[in-house]
């Protein structure tokens, strides 16, 4: 009899899954293993001249991940089968279950980073020693890599070329469903193991908040439930470009990344869904806009299978010799404590800090004043965002930081006029006045640039320095560097 092991890694999910597909019609028994890696959590270190450590996976992340594995357990079980999971690295959990149940095939999710290829090789060269097939699937993104126009290590370094080519001739392939039943576990006697609390895992628990967007649910049942929800329920697909940069509320964005970045959302399901709206609600630019999200997504994954570990370099993969980037570790805590004394850039940072989310908006806003007015290492903030972020993709997230930093795919040094942002996207102020109590009481002009109302502060009980920052820098002597 045949045993194939399913190693599930960032596709938490059984909709839509070529591995688990495949390996349910080929084996006889079934075992589903995942392992929490010990290397994802706890301080990992950047080098050079001053070290910089940071949490790789923070508590928002962990029990996202945690809720997901659950949810997937859960699902799984209703199929007759379970998910075996372990507190260690993947290549030494599946070699003792090798051993245990003389598995013959190991089938996984091929993904991009070369950090998650190490992981792939390590557990490839365990099934070697004991002669066990592998056969991984690629499934976290939209586009197969072997129905792209070009091969992804020769694709553009620019989205828009990018983009192009894939709309000339478009290949989405159709979702697979999930399995009604799955064969039964190789044995009775194989521990089914604990989900690791987040103690366990070295972390505390994470602030809950009221003001949170929305109350991010690990979990394929909570995937799609926010799929139903944004588009078929509350119908806020028609609108989306209108209000994808908003700043306050569910509804102004899909909000799906964290459920497609764990793998819990297939994004071919995400595009089938789409479409569905399309032919039974309306077709207009906010439909193709999401596809066009989706798609940029799918353009970093490619980008780093063509690129590898120069996307993570300083210099990145413009190898921008030029910049000189600044270390200084005191600028860099203030801007993560959310203390920088720039309103719209403190807002957002605790937001994230209190809530793992962030809008893309936010985003961009932040990475800018990190990189371009700061002038301090773009990674620090790229890793803190690793830390931080419920929805973290290494592709999307190191992708984008590249990009705002002048190092990535953008061949211009564009940067953020912060308070000309926060009066445009946040023109009454509410949104830093939700994030920022301090300065409830403030008129929106004051509320955004208080160093410009000093006087009508005071008129109103605020004291900078005292009740609210004074601002870490000149933000207009620091716009005139950069022109």
């Amino acid at each position: 009899m045949s045993t194939a092991i399913v190693w599930f890694r960032r596709d938490l999910r059984l909709d839509d899954h070529p591995s688990l597909a495949e390996a349910a019609g080929a084996a006889d028994r079934l075992l589903p293993v995942y392992a929490f890696d010990p290397r994802e959590f706890g301080e990992r270190e950047y080098g050079g001249p001053r070290s910089f450590a940071y949490e790789k996976t923070g508590g928002h992340r962990a029990r996202f991940l945690r809720e997901s594995v659950a949810d997937l357990r859960e699902r799984l079980r209703d199929r007759g089968s379970d998910l075996i999971v372990r507190h260690e690295s993947p290549e030494t959990a599946l070699e003792g279950l090798i051993e245990t149940t003389d598995a013959d095939t190991l089938f996984h999710q091929a993904l991009p980073t070369a950090e998650e290829q190490r992981v792939e090789r390590a557990v490839e060269a365990v099934c070697a020693d004991h002669d066990v097939e592998v056969r991984s699937h690629w499934g976290h993104t939209l586009h197969h890599p072997g129905d792209l126009p070009r091969s992804p290590e020769t694709i553009p370094d620019t989205f828009t070329p990018f983009r192009k080519e894939i709309e000339v001739d478009e290949v989405v392939r159709e979702p697979i469903d999930p399995p009604d039943g799955l064969p039964g576990l190789p044995s009775d006697g194989i521990d089914p193991g604990e989900i690791p609390s987040l103690s366990a895992l070295g972390l505390d628990e994470p602030p809950e908040d009221e003001r949170a967007v929305l109350a991010f649910e690990g979990g394929e049942a909570a995937g799609r439930e926010r799929l139903e929800a944004y588009l078929w329920e509350e119908d806020r697909l028609r609108e989306y470009k209108r209000t994808r940069n908003g700043l306050l509320g569910a509804g102004y964005s899909s909000k799906l990344s964290p459920w497609l970045n764990l793998g819990c959302l297939s994004p071919r399901r995400v595009y089938a869904e789409v479409e569905r709206y399309e032919r039974e609600r309306v077709e207009n630019d906010s439909t193709y806009w999401l596809v066009f999200e989706l798609r940029w997504r799918d353009f970093f994954a490619f980008q780093f299978l063509r690129h590898g570990s120069q996307q993570f370099r300083r210099e990145g993969i413009r190898n921008r010799t030029d910049l000189e980037w600044r270390e200084d570790r005191e600028a860099f805590e203030r801007w993560c404590a959310g203390e920088t004394g720039i309103p719209f850039v403190d807002a957002n940072v605790r937001e994230l800090n209190l809530t793992g989310f962030m809008s893309n908006r936010g985003r961009q806003n932040v990475a800018s004043f990190l990189a371009k007015n700061l002038r301090l290492d773009w990674r620090w903030g790229a890793a803190y965002f690793e830390t931080r972020l419920v929805d973290y993709d290494p592709c999307s997230n190191y992708g984008n930081w590249a990009y705002v930093a002048g190092v990535g795919n953008d061949s211009r040094d564009n940067y953020f006029d912060i308070v000309g942002q926060a009066r445009r996207y946040d023109p009454d102020a509410e949104y830093v006045r939700t994030w920022l109590p301090e300065l409830s009481s403030l008129p929106a002009d004051a509320a955004h640039e208080p160093w410009a109302a000093r006087e009508l502060c005071s008129a109103y009980g605020v004291e900078l320095g005292v009740d609210y920052p004074e601002p870490m820098l000149d933000l207009e002597a620091s716009y005139e560097r950069l022109r």
